[in-house]
């Protein structure tokens, strides 16, 4: 099936009808979407600023890492569900929409850099701690703000991008 056809089949769908239906819900499921987005930003960002030395000082990375992943992770799983809702809302908008894939992929790659960051403090609190680890570490923290920051443009951006 190409993706006109799931799109035109989504839309199609009793829920994306029924959602486009109630004037309400999309504006309500945006509202938590960003909300959410707001959870993800401020752990993002603190742990973030703690990796560059911003913030922090004595702390260890792993205890930051200990305290905000939990939120990341609840605050994901949230726009997983609501994302999901607004797709099905309104399918054209986003499946068929460039900046909408564009999004999608620098997620990806700002998972996997917090995967990169995260994964390592699991076994071993201090492994960000020898010097070239360290410089590491400050890049992938400098990329990781870069790339959530142009995740919330590219969302705001979808309501906009031409189709």
């Amino acid at each position: 099936m190409s993706v006109d056809g799931f799109v035109s089949w989504l839309a199609d769908t009793p829920v994306s009808e029924g959602i486009g239906a109630h004037g309400w819900i999309t504006p309500a499921v945006q509202t938590v979407h960003i909300l959410a987005i707001a959870v993800v930003m401020s752990a993002i960002l603190m742990t973030n600023l703690r990796a560059l030395g911003a913030v922090g000082g004595g702390e260890p990375m792993a205890r930051f890492s200990r305290h905000y992943a939990p939120r990341i992770g609840a605050a994901l799983l949230v726009l997983l569900i609501s994302g999901a809702t607004l797709i099905v809302g309104e399918p054209k908008r986003s499946l068929e929409n460039p900046v909408f894939l564009l999004k999608m992929a620098m997620l990806i790659a700002a998972l996997a850099l917090a995967t990169a960051i995260h994964l390592p403090l699991r076994h071993d609190a201090e492994f960000w701690t020898p010097g070239a680890r360290r410089i590491a570490l400050r890049v992938m923290a400098g990329g990781s703000l870069a790339i959530w920051v142009a995740i919330i443009f590219a969302g705001r951006w979808i309501a906009y991008a031409v189709t």
